[in-house]
């Protein structure tokens, strides 16, 4: 037979073949789609998770120290995949994704240290910062020493100056009082500002090195005698000093916006921005009480003062009569050094059974400074559980999600949010595509008093949801939402009395998710009773006594606020991947950006008025939004009804992308990542519209036909058109 007969019979067999199955497609019934959110695997998930089961993976992961690309860390990646792919309880598949980052670490030679020197040369005393090792914890040679990373090395010496926090603003209110900072070493406190812009402030002013402290009036609640503080109670002994980042930005440093991969562009290493232009050291308070205590010059500001029991002068230099002579100075030792190191995400998956594209994703990252049992190993250890239960179900064939399940092990995030900004950059456009929402929990227990939530209003729902059916930790028998409400909650016009859901920042892993990405997120922890203490956060952050000891002897000794954390965070996983509806309610946002409105009408109305500048358009803008909300939750209502799965999925879109929508890149072009319009960094006094509030702050003193004001003028486009897309977003499909 002729070669092309052949041909033509193997196409016109093959045509009919794909015929046939296109029809039998269609013919065949198709099987149902699962039912909504399975009350009794939900059940079962919360009756699963084990409080014992946590506490020994917290022991496990917080036994040795397991700072960023060390050997301990590359151990727990290890660890996270032999769990991930066990046969019993592993999930569908688990694997690492590496990325080259730069990191910053202390001399293992040269140790960094802070001298008092005298007049001649003389070093008359050196602090070699430092934790004493009070339980046998804090003398191993995996402990990194306390440092500030990304800070460069330099030894920088002159009269000492007291600057409280390192604001822009106290520095000014130095100089205003006439004290010389040029040449100077700045001695300031945890708090108020981020780390790295202490130093970036001070040396805006001349100041030549930084030295920060953590004061006991923060974080101790004044209490700083050894006694007082750990071994004996949670508070930070003397000796105890924060270690972090001291970078600006979030991500890899050298490849912002690429994924850190050899090919990737990177900046000069030399010249990259977001660092410390100077030296800069933490040190423990009992080091910094004997420099402040002993410093000369007027008293500082009552709202300067501390809790090291002595009148906080402001310097320059030391009292006469003090323990260092009159004309003493401070010399810094710094030997930081920066390096390329491998570090790794884990990512473990669970495939959705009807929608597989779509994902829900929940991140902790693994990394701490020194042990971490608190800060991550708390939050990894409900992690682990979380990931136990629910494979247990899937390798028995009891249950699949509806969508995608993602896991999440972040690398490098105490050097600056790095494992997990390196993977929105790299899946970009599928994550955006695809995410449902990102769920966080970094450290999982802050204490034993309540629940703490912050995400963006479409999740407030179904947290809310989640914690009403769950029993809250201790004797009240009270729900987690009734206990919460008890200890943080707002007036709402829309429910009355409801708890304070807090708003994303940049300090855990979310912060590329809803700031780059625009994807509904969250971060939940249990944490203390703010009106028993004014600690800033819990005392023995980023210091070597974070350790499973103290977590079980101070924090949560039965665990049983891990357990609490584990199942609001497993409820409201199992909520955003298996509800046929997805409990986003974007309803919720119409009241944020109505107060957002009324806080510009009340705050900004009257100077916008002077310069001819209405904001009737921002108020249509959120008539619409409202308007397009509402109608949204009527569809969802009417659906519920006759529930066609691709109206469902239609409408599962619209609350999907809402999020996404409030995305503007060329809004704050001087913040990296920062796009969404509602969540930036403010640095205006009103609460309302970040960008708006920024740009009035710089605009209200200048003429009206400033640049300023020009700015003033785009940044109300900028919401305007946002808040306008947003209302696009949520009305029907088929209207433009």
């Amino acid at each position: 037979m002729h070669w092309t007969k052949i041909v033509g019979l193997v196409v016109g067999a093959a045509a009919l073949l794909g015929l046939g199955i296109i029809l039998g497609h269609f013919a065949i019934p198709k099987a149902a789609d699962p039912p909504d959110l399975d009350l009794e695997i939900l059940d079962t998930v919360m009756k699963q998770l084990d409080a014992s089961r946590i506490r020994e993976n917290l022991r496990e992961l917080s036994k040795e120290p397991h700072v960023a690309s060390s050997p301990r860390d590359e151990d727990l990646v290890q660890l996270l995949l032999d769990r991930w792919r066990d046969k019993d309880t592993g999930l569908d598949s688990a694997q690492t994704y590496e990325y080259e980052v730069l990191l910053s670490f202390p001399s293992p030679e040269k140790r960094n240290s802070v001298e008092v020197v005298g007049p001649n040369g003389t070093i008359l005393h050196s602090f070699q910062p430092g934790e004493k090792n009070l339980t046998g914890e804090q003398a191993r040679p995996d402990v990194v020493q306390p440092y500030a990373a990304y800070a460069p090395s330099g030894t920088p010496q002159g009269l000492l100056i007291y600057a409280n926090q390192g604001s822009e603003e106290d520095f000014n209110r130095l100089q205003a009082q006439g004290i010389k900072l040029e040449g100077t070493i700045a001695l300031t406190r945890y708090g108020g500002v981020g780390r790295g812009a202490k130093a970036i402030n001070a040396a805006k002013h001349g100041v030549i090195g930084v030295l920060v402290y953590t004061d006991p009036g923060d974080i101790n609640d004044g209490k700083s005698l050894p006694n007082e503080t750990f071994p004996n109670s949670w508070g930070l002994p003397p000796s105890g000093v924060e270690r972090g980042s001291y970078d600006e930005y979030f991500g890899d440093p050298l490849t912002p916006y690429f994924p850190a991969h050899p090919s990737s562009f990177r900046l000069d290493q030399n010249n990259t921005p977001g660092f410390p232009p100077i030296p800069a050291q933490p040190i423990g308070f009992e080091d910094a009480k004997d420099l402040l205590c002993n410093l000369n010059g007027t008293s500082a500001p009552q709202s300067w003062q501390g809790g090291l029991g002595c009148d906080y002068k402001l310097g320059p230099g030391f009292q006469p009569a003090g323990s260092f002579p009159e004309n003493s100075q401070v010399k810094v030792n710094v030997y930081n050094s920066l390096v390329l190191r491998n570090s790794s995400n884990v990512l473990g998956i669970i495939h959705g059974a009807v929608e597989p594209d779509r994902y829900v994703i929940y991140g902790n990252h693994r990394d701490s400074w020194v042990h971490g049992a608190v800060d991550p190993s708390s939050g990894t250890s409900v992690l682990l559980e979380i990931s136990r239960v629910l494979g247990t179900l899937l390798k028995k064939g009891t249950w699949r999600p509806r969508r995608s399940i993602i896991l999440a092990s972040w690398g490098a995030e105490e050097f600056g949010l790095i494992g997990s900004t390196e993977f929105t950059e790299e899946f970009l456009n599928k994550l955006q595509a695809r995410t449902v929402a990102y769920i966080n929990v970094d450290i999982s227990v802050f204490a034993n008093d309540t629940l703490r939530a912050q995400g963006t209003p479409p999740v407030q729902s179904v947290i809310f949801s989640a914690t009403k059916e769950i029993k809250a930790p201790g004797p009240s028998g009270l729900s987690i939402y009734d206990n919460w409400i008890r200890y943080t909650n707002r007036s709402s016009p829309v429910y009355s009395w409801i708890p304070s859901m807090g708003t994303l920042g940049a300090g855990s892993d979310y912060a590329p998710f809803i700031h780059f990405l625009g994807i509904s997120s969250m971060d939940l922890a249990y944490t203390y009773d703010r009106s028993k203490t004014s600690a800033r956060i819990y005392p023995t952050y980023h210091t070597a006594f974070d350790t499973f000891d103290y977590v079980e002897k101070f924090l949560d000794p039965d665990f049983t606020s891990h357990q609490a954390v584990a199942r609001t965070a497993g409820s409201v996983l199992l909520r955003l991947s298996d509800s046929f509806f997805l409990p986003l309610n974007v309803s919720d946002y119409s009241e944020t950006l109505r107060g957002f409105l009324q806080a510009a009408q009340q705050g900004l109305g009257a100077l916008l008025q002077q310069h001819r500048i209405s904001l009737e358009p921002l108020v249509t803008a959120v008539d619409k939004f409202e308007a397009a909300a509402a109608g949204l939750l009527r569809r969802i209502s009417a659906l519920q009804n006759s529930p066609d799965p691709l109206q469902v999925r239609m409408v599962n879109d619209q609350l999907m992308f809402l999020e996404r929508a409030f995305l503007n890149p060329r809004a704050f072009p001087e913040e990296r990542y920062y796009s969404h319009v509602l969540w930036a960094p403010r640095t205006g006094s009103i609460a309302t519209f970040p960008g708006l509030a920024n740009a009035c702050s710089k605009a209200q003193d200048t003429n009206s036909g400033s640049e300023a004001w020009a700015e003033v003028k785009r940044q109300l486009s900028i919401v305007v058109m946002a808040l306008e897309g947003a209302a696009a977003t949520l009305t029907p499909v088929a209207d433009l």
